[in-house]
Parts: structure tokens; sequence; C-alpha cells
């Protein structure tokens, strides 16, 4: 196996972890509103306020990676963000459950910037795509089998120890990860010189530190238009991830075991969407170039996820909104690949802190949708108008996709400072 297949692997792993501890409490949420008597308007900030914290942290963490490398930051950030998860489960109130999650959040907001980072140094252009195909596919395997897992432990042993456990899958891995990765692939034992030159080794930008000019960067109109696009996009995925256990019970009437048999489905159509999509977009992009391929994947499935999702609104059969809701979330996530590998094209040596500029406003934009969505419940109370309002957004960013070029890098390497 090479090298490159391993840090893959440990990659994939940790997406499934990160999903595992985020989910969890969108499972164990209709039982932990009852117990500690949360409102609608109370969920909702208990489930935005990891949205909040996480986006405000995403940004600085991924620029850290890329100026002290991946190996120690993702070191540090799983092992507070496993900590919180477990203290999740020691919350006694809405103030005390509101503080950890916001603690939670800006923890894991390092997650995938930093794990995009790793895959900029590791994997050739031509292989990027699929590899984040797997590290977002596993991460809906995290969301397909947290309801498998959370419902019965919660039925066995209550929702607090359940936290506890998921915590420490998230040590357990941050000891794997500090052992086996290396910044630079050279500086890996037993790497092949045929490995380091399909990695492409020689090209520096990948395998150095580098201070980010954040001023250029934020200069650049491209970077506010992928920023903007990827906020209306988590509009979409953030609903599923939040909202969506709830919607089941509370919007379609499911009972909890009901809920927590259909609650996976969209993770699994979501992770197979994933796997097909990374590596559909880079066959596109292998055919019609790196502009036209990132832009036919991202733009045309967002657009037939908005259209799942009015489909959702209009219907009014239990088992029908299930299988829509799943479709809707499947075709979106076929877009991932291709928003994240467009990150990694237009960012290069900066790629963690482009990524993590998209995906902190992609996060801005999930706290609106979160927050925003229990209000529009209460206001009107039904669970249609925000689904509305959530597939209209979609489209926007759908249209916002295709005006972004992938094939021009935000900065020219040859101009970028000197590295650290």
């Amino acid at each position: 196996m090479k090298k490159r297949h391993g840090v893959l692997g440990l990659l994939a792993a940790l997406s499934v972890i990160t999903y595992l501890d985020r989910v969890c409490i969108s499972v164990a949420g209709p039982r932990m509103q009852d117990q500690l008597h949360l409102s609608p308007e109370q969920w909702g900030w208990i489930l935005s306020v990891f949205i909040l914290s996480y986006g405000i942290f995403e940004i600085p963490s991924g620029a850290l990676g890329d100026r002290i490398g991946q190996r120690s930051v993702l070191t540090r950030i799983v092992i507070w963000w496993s900590v919180f998860t477990s203290l999740t489960g020691l919350a006694w109130n809405f103030g005390v459950l509101l503080v950890s999650r916001f603690l939670f959040g800006a923890g894991e907001a390092g997650a995938f910037p930093n794990m995009a980072g790793s895959v900029r140094r590791w994997f050739p252009a031509a292989e990027r795509a699929r590899a984040q195909g797997v590290i977002w596919g596993a991460s809906r395997i995290g969301g397909a089998v947290s309801p498998w897992l959370v419902v019965p432990l919660i039925g066995w042993i209550g929702w607090r120890p359940t936290f506890v456990i998921f915590g420490g899958l998230g040590l357990a891995w941050a000891v794997v990860w500090f052992s086996f990765y290396h910044d630079h692939p050279r500086a890996k034992p037993g790497i092949t010189a045929q490995e380091l030159a399909e990695i492409g080794e020689s090209d520096q930008s990948a395998t150095t530190h580098a201070a980010v000019p954040w001023s250029r960067l934020f200069r650049q109109p491209r970077l506010w238009l992928i920023m903007t696009m990827y906020w209306s996009y988590v509009w979409g995925s953030m609903f599923y991830l939040t909202w969506f256990p709830t919607y089941l019970v509370k919007g379609r009437g499911l009972a909890e075991t009901e809920m927590g048999k259909y609650a996976a489905l969209p993770f699994i159509l979501g992770a197979l969407g994933n796997f097909v999509g990374g590596a559909l977009c880079d066959r596109l992009s292998a055919k019609f170039g790196l502009s036209l391929g990132r832009r036919m994947m991202g733009a045309g499935c967002l657009a037939i996820s908005a259209f799942f999702l009015v489909a959702v609104a209009l219907t009014t059969g239990k088992v029908s909104g299930v299988i829509l809701l799943a479709l809707g979330f499947g075709v979106m996530d076929c877009m991932l690949p291709a928003a994240w590998a467009m990150s990694l094209d237009v960012g290069g040596r900066y790629a963690g802190a482009v990524s993590g500029a998209m995906n902190s406003a992609g996060q801005a934009g999930g706290f609106v949708c979160t927050l925003l969505f229990g209000y529009l419940v209460q206001s009107f109370g039904r669970y249609d108008v925000p689904i509305l309002v959530i597939a209209g957004v979609v489209l926007v960013s759908a249209f916002l996709f295709w005006k972004i070029d992938a094939a021009s890098p935000l900065l020219l390497e040859e101009s970028a400072p000197p590295s650290t």
C-alpha cells in the first residue's frame, strides 16, 4: 500500500469521528430537549452556537496548519474537541450546554481545512477530488451510523455517557495520527522515490510551510465568490446535520425508533454521492479541463438538490418525504469533492487558508439557517416553510458555483512570500 493511502485512511477515519460527534447531539436532540426543558428557540441556539464558533475559528485554524503543519495542528484540535464532546454529557441546563457546544465547535473548526491541507501535500492534482470524495464520503458514513449507535446507546446507558464514549474515539485517533503522519512526504520512513514522483514532491509550494498573505487573498473577488457560494450551499447540508432528526419526529410524525432507522438514509446516499462525485469530478476535469469539470459537478448537483427540497415541502407522506430528503442530500453531496478540490486548485500553497475561508463562510450560512429554522417553525407552526427557504438558497449556490474558475490560482506561486 502506498503511504499516501495510509494518510487518506487516517483522514477518512477522522472524518467519520467528526460526524459521529456532531450528529450525536442531533440524534439525541428530542430526548435532550425534553429532559433539559428546552424550547425550539433554545434548541436552535444550542445547534447554532457550535456552528458559530466553528465558523469563527475556521480560518485561523486552517492558516495555522499552513504555517506550522497539519501534524501538530490536527493532533491538538482533535484532543480539544474530544474533551468537550465528553463534557457535553455533563450539561445540566441551557447555559452550560450552550458553553460546552461553543467550545466544542472552536476545537473542531480546523478539522476539514487541515485535512484539505494534508491532501494538498500528499496527493497530486489528478487525485485530489477523489481523495476529497473519500474524506467527505467517510463523514457521511459517520452521520449514517450515528443514529444506529446513538439510539441504542441512549436507550441502554442514557445520553450523557454516550457523549463520553464518543469523545474517547477522538483521543485514540490523535495518538495514531501523531505517530504516523509527516507534513512532508519525503520525511515519511519507507516512502519510495516512485511515490514521491507521483505526489509531485518537486513542487515546493506543496511541501513547505508558508505565512498567509491575508490582504492579498481577501482582495481577490473570486475568493469572495467562493465564500458566498459555500455560504449558500451550507444552508442545505446543515439542515440535515442539525434539524433533520427533530424534523422527522416533530415535522413528519415519526416515532423515535422510526427516526433512528430513517435518519441514516440521507447519510448513506451522501456517502455514495461523495465517492461517485469525487471520481466523476476528476474524470470530467480530465476530459473538459478543471474549470468546466468542477463547474459541471458543483452547479449541476446543487440545482438538482434544490428541486428535491421543493418536492419535500410539497409532499405530506412520511416515507415519500424521507426518500425525497435522502435523494436531495445524496445529490447535494456529489458536489462536495468538486468544491473542496476547487479550493485546493485555486489555493495552492495556501490551500488550508482558502478552504478555511470557504468553510468559515459556509458555517456562517449554516448558523443563520439553523437559528432561523427554529424561529420559522415557531412563527408559522409548520416545517415546510423553512424547507422552501433552504431550497431557494441552495439554488443561488448553484448559480454562483457556475461562475467560479478553478483553473486559475488566486495568487501566482512565484509571487508568494518566502516560506518559513
